[in-house]
């Protein structure tokens, strides 16, 4: 029992120490509970702002992401896209080719490929792609058109189309083929 107690009066003063450091302690306390203090607060400011940076990281991969997914569902069949327009051009071919006689005699026939390119064309439509179909003497664009050969034509001025071999296409806002077309070249236009 005595221990006890001698225990407890061996640490009662240095409890009473810790109580009195300040009012015992003078400045040289307040000094560096202040710089603690100061510490304290300078680290909360920094892991503050990298909290915020990464926040704010974290905000911008999520939009990217989503951007990177939206684009992703819009273009993924580009390339399937691609390989369909093949199919376009030859409908387009075999509609082309038909003289007047072949449609008198297979009028069901040239019917039902009209019907199939048509067909063809709304359901590229649904996909978001557009057709590219410039027309005589509008003005050559080289972001919509592949020049494919140029040459003097009257009339017209330089940079105009004069010949449409193949429509272009769109896919949403990308291109997916330029139209290929003839230029008419600038001799033409000093040949005036």
């Amino acid at each position: 029992m005595n221990d006890t107690k001698a225990n407890a009066a061996s640490t009662e003063p240095a409890n009473q120490a810790d109580l009195r450091g300040p009012a015992e302690g003078g400045a040289d306390y307040v000094d560096e509970v202040a710089a603690e203090l100061e510490a304290l607060r300078s680290e909360n400011a920094e892991l503050r702002d990298r909290f915020m940076r990464a926040l704010a990281e974290a905000e911008n991969v999520r939009k990217r992401s989503e951007r990177d997914r939206r684009e992703a569902e819009a273009f993924a069949n580009s390339r399937f896209a691609r390989d369909m327009l093949s199919v376009y051009d030859n409908l387009r071919r075999a509609l082309d080719a038909a003289g007047p006689e072949q449609r008198a005699a297979a009028e069901a026939l040239i019917e039902g490929v009209e019907l199939t390119l048509r067909d063809l064309l709304h359901t590229f439509a649904q996909h978001g792609i557009q057709r590219i179909a410039p027309e005589i003497g509008e003005a050559f664009d080289p972001q919509r058109h592949q020049a494919m050969f140029e040459a003097p034509v009257p009339h017209v001025p330089a940079g105009g189309i004069i010949q449409v071999m193949t429509e272009g296409f769109m896919l949403h806002d990308r291109l997916l083929r330029p139209a290929q077309v003839g230029v008419s070249s600038a001799l033409a236009a000093a040949a005036r």
